[in-house]
């Protein structure tokens, strides 16, 4: 358990899920954002319905630490990895209630077979590869901030003319709270896909 805390509090070291960057040469390669295309893989992930992003995430986040603590019917604890990701279906309106997906990336010693939840609001999601288009920035995160981030991102695709999906999109967040320098936050918007 006091690893499970540590890892939480310091948040270096961690897992990530593997991803591939394209070797696009006659593109002109945006600094303000990278491509990322994620394998597929398995992630604990818990659904909430709301007006507030930061509330979703927080809420969501407590439910999925007491999975990695053990509250899964093996009653294994299970690392903690990074990102936290939260996948966001707007509303139709500011006032509207959005759909929001918080999730743990599994670490690999448990992808192929991850602890069943116990909490029913708690499910093993199986994500097909995707490919993102990534922004990066620093310091504390928050509502806001994630929006504004997001705004520069779809203003660098548009700029570049790149085809991509205005909704569905997701945040990430890689750090514990008590970390105070070199924070990481990310908004991914998903690329466009041709349909065959």
């Amino acid at each position: 358990m006091f690893k499970v805390i540590g890892q939480t509090l310091f948040s270096s070291g961690l897992q990530h899920p593997a991803f591939t960057t394209p070797e696009e040469t006659n593109v002109n390669k945006a600094t303000d954002y990278e491509i990322r295309t994620y394998a597929p893989t398995k992630w604990v992930s818990t659904t909430l319905t709301g007006t507030s992003l930061d509330e979703a995430m927080a809420t969501g986040f407590r439910r999925l630490f007491k999975y990695i603590q053990g509250n899964n019917v093996n009653k294994v604890q299970v690392e903690m990895t990074a990102p936290v990701t939260g996948h966001v279906d707007p509303g139709a309106g500011p006032t509207c209630e959005s759909h929001f997906t918080v999730s743990f990336f599994i670490p690999v010693k448990h992808q192929a077979n991850p602890p069943e939840p116990s909490d029913p609001d708690v499910f093993v999601e199986h994500r097909k590869e995707f490919t993102v288009y990534v922004r990066t920035y620093g310091g504390f995160s928050n509502e806001n901030l994630k929006k504004e981030e997001l705004l520069k991102l779809v203003e660098s695709l548009k700029r570049d003319g790149v085809e991509f999906v205005d909704k569905p999109y997701y945040v990430a967040g890689y750090d514990s709270p008590f970390k105070l320098l070199n924070r990481r936050n990310e908004v991914w918007i998903l690329k466009q896909t041709v349909e065959a």
